[in-house]
């Protein structure tokens, strides 16, 4: 077998069309869009690369067939806020073969240990966590939401055998929307929030919806940075992420929660891109984004896919989830709604209180994906992803 370094067009060519062979016969499984893989290693679009670093290699078997792929990155401003420097590797993708999987995670070893690194997680994002984080254990009849992994059984099995830790589950839940309803408790606790005249719940404006975006930024800085491995958001970062949103938002589900005035919770939902960009084949040039305005047009999209949510900690524990939850049902539930499903984005199980919120509201897990990590000493005692409280 031969390992090779992605440095030319043909070897990058061939990282993107690795996964394309490998899962031609799977129903469920969605081809991501190329562009969207490759910002993910081009630093011009890729911030992280301002602190990081990352490469990509593809194997290559004794006939020349290309049998598996995978990156390795460093992301300087987080790896060193773990217990020790840790690194990630992501993309992964290898036939059912252990020799093949450990060679491709050996090179990622040993890149992340010139580096200085003591650790690696995978398989991971070099960026955000919304995107491309996490193997998939359960859910394979299902298929992925927009920039998820999707990929066979045997993955676990080949990451656990190399000595792989489960560092924390993500859990995907989803329901039917208009089935179930959601529990008397939170119908109560939404009622009486919303008949508080001091609160406010709305869903965005396309003509403010620069507004919005400085809203969604104030209340994401007050609720997520206590996260760990989670930063605080700049302006433009914001209004980067809801440029590249407002093609596809839809702002009927984007709700925002205000307490005399001031915002304090969002709700951001989008419909479920992959319902779409599963017509376009990997690759949104001039004829795939014809398909993709037309199907956008023909109301294909009957998903909708829960993005964020965030309530500022002074507001926390209010009932704020339930209003919000209510509050966009109000529209969701009405004739006017095109969506017949509902996922959310991942819920880590090192955070029960959301994981709870989820079901309080009807959520069912639908896919469970592991995040795994690989201690470099193998003598030093490992600790799973602590939790939120």
């Amino acid at each position: 077998m031969q390992l090779l370094e992605v440095g030319d067009e043909k070897t990058r060519r061939e990282f993107l069309e690795l996964p394309v062979r490998l899962y031609k016969n799977e129903k469920n499984w969605i081809r991501p869009l190329d562009q969207d893989i490759e910002s993910v290693f081009d630093p011009k679009k890729n911030k992280l690369f301002r602190h990081g670093e990352a490469v990509r290699w593809i194997l290559k078997d004794s006939s020349g067939t290309t049998i598996g792929r995978v990156a390795a990155f460093i992301n300087q401003k987080t790896s060193r806020k773990e217990d020790q420097p840790t690194g990630g590797l992501g993309f992964f993708d290898c036939t059912n073969d252990q020799n093949a999987a450990n060679l491709l995670l050996d090179a990622c070893k040993s890149w992340l240990q010139e580096r200085g690194m003591e650790a690696m997680d995978g398989s991971i994002n070099f960026g955000d966590r919304d995107r491309w984080w996490g193997i998939l254990a359960e859910g394979f009849d299902l298929e992925p939401n927009y920039c998820m992994h999707y990929n066979f059984p045997y993955y676990t099995a080949l990451f656990e055998n190399y000595g792989f830790q489960l560092y924390f589950k993500q859990f995907t839940y989803g329901r039917r929307v208009k089935e179930g309803g959601v529990s008397e408790k939170i119908q109560a606790r939404a009622e009486r929030l919303l008949a508080e005249p001091k609160y406010e719940f709305r869903h965005a404006e396309m003509k403010n919806m620069d507004k919005y975006a400085e809203d969604f930024r104030t209340i994401y800085n007050k609720a997520w940075v206590k996260h760990k491995g989670v930063g605080e958001m700049s302006k433009a970062q914001v209004d980067g992420i809801f440029k590249k949103l407002k093609p596809v938002m839809d702002p009927k589900i984007m709700m925002f929660g205000y307490y005399e005035g001031e915002p304090i919770a969002f709700f951001l939902n989008l419909p479920e891109l992959n319902q779409i960009f599963k017509h376009v084949n990997g690759n949104l040039n001039w004829w795939g984004k014809l398909l993709f305005v037309y199907h956008k047009w023909r109301g294909t999209c009957k998903k909708m896919l829960g993005l964020v949510f965030g309530v500022v900690p002074a507001h926390q524990g209010k009932g704020i989830e339930s209003a919000m939850a209510i509050a966009t049902s109000r529209y969701v539930w009405s004739s006017k709604s095109p969506y017949l499903d509902f996922e959310m984005n991942w819920i880590g199980d090192f955070n029960p209180k959301m994981m709870r919120i989820a079901e309080e509201v009807g959520g069912k897990v639908y896919k469970v994906h592991h995040t795994y990590r690989y201690l470099f000493d193998r003598s030093k005692p490992f600790n799973r992803c602590p939790i939120i409280h």
